[in-house]
């Protein structure tokens, strides 16, 4: 009894110490003067192969041909918790990737960090924002639709797009977590600043992918999801009728593309494609799509940052849809043709 005694003992003084030590809170958004921190060049990016909003701003740093020291750091889907360690938590207190870091100054926030690079860019680089003031807010408005914001981004769907992107993973992630041992997920319990993701992740480990259509409130948030991209899917093909260009401002390639890029790659790694895209629907948005992955920047950005873990997620997906029609069903294969509007 002693001895269980003194190991329950350390085991709470270790949390204790802990989680002292990894408190996590949220940040504001922007560049941020009053903290510094150690850097070797003038732009250095902590981010992560399968972060949504690290690609966003890999794609962006791409496009605007700057050089920037990679600091990659794990995610519990690709590995581990490595964002609530002490080590990364000194660079963003809020346990978030990415983290752009100028000078020695982080800015906080895919959607800040991208208008960031882009004013501090230099001459030589493309310009990705237009000089006109309507077309800006324009641009604003589809950086918006596109970003993924909030604590939980699952009750703000109908807002943008980015917001769908979770919905649409889980079925992803619940493939990807497979390979990743329950303790490593238990550390998030123990000090996430949002405990009810790590609890997602504990649920969707147990049920597995082919358990995941008897779990209602995921299978809800999927069905949501695919309801509400569609709708921003349909208002993206109006879009790009309206503007007559290949982008979204016309020939005015810009931040609000870079935006998008993310969201038809996270269809593909979920395959979701042939769900809003497949047999003809969405035409101009479809060859929008194409016109983003043909980039140079979409290779820089993504495809050279692809985790083994997602691909075989990926994989693992596309295997268990082909033997199981009803996961298909849930995914939206049989309701696709008649959600859209276009």
């Amino acid at each position: 009894m002693l001895g269980l005694a003194l190991i329950l003992l350390g085991a709470f003084g270790w949390w204790f110490w802990e989680s002292r030590n990894r408190r996590t809170h949220a940040v504001g958004p922007g560049y941020q003067p009053s903290i510094e921190l150690p850097h070797e060049q003038a732009f250095e990016l902590y981010h992560n192969a399968f972060s949504l909003c690290s690609k966003k701003l890999r794609v962006c740093m791409a496009e605007l041909d700057l050089d920037y020291e990679s600091h990659p750091i794990d995610l519990i889907e690709t590995g581990s918790y490595e964002t609530l360690s002490r080590h990364f938590l000194a660079v963003n207190p809020a346990g978030t990737v990415p983290v752009l870091v100028h000078n020695g100054h982080p800015v906080y926030e895919s959607h800040e960090q991208i208008r960031y690079a882009a004013d501090h860019a230099g001459e030589d680089s493309e310009a990705l924002v237009p000089e006109e003031e309507q077309l800006r807010r324009e641009m604003q408005i589809w950086v918006d639709l596109a970003s993924l914001t909030g604590d939980d981004p699952l009750a703000a769907m109908a807002e943008s797009a980015g917001n769908c992107v979770p919905g649409i993973t889980l079925p992803l992630f619940a493939s990807m977590l497979k390979e990743i041992p329950t303790h490593r997920i238990l550390v998030g319990l123990l000090f996430h600043r949002l405990r009810f993701r790590p609890f997602l992740f504990l649920l969707m480990k147990a049920a597995g992918l082919g358990g995941l259509k008897r779990v209602k409130p995921l299978t809800q948030a999927i069905e949501r999801s695919i309801h509400h991209m569609n709708r921003h899917l349909d208002d993206l093909e109006i879009q790009l009728e309206e503007s007559k260009g290949p982008w979204i401002l016309g020939e005015f390639f810009s931040l609000a593309d870079i935006s998008w890029v993310v969201v038809f790659d996270r269809m593909r790694e979920a395959d979701f494609t042939d769900v809003f895209l497949g047999e003809g629907r969405r035409e101009r948005v479809a060859a929008y799509r194409d016109r983003l992955f043909a980039r140079e920047s979409y290779s820089r950005g993504i495809w050279n940052h692809e985790h083994p873990t997602v691909r075989r997620g990926t994989e693992r997906l596309r295997e268990a849809k082909a033997n199981d029609p009803s996961l298909v069903a849930l995914l939206g294969g049989s309701m696709a043709a008649g959600e859209s509007s276009s």
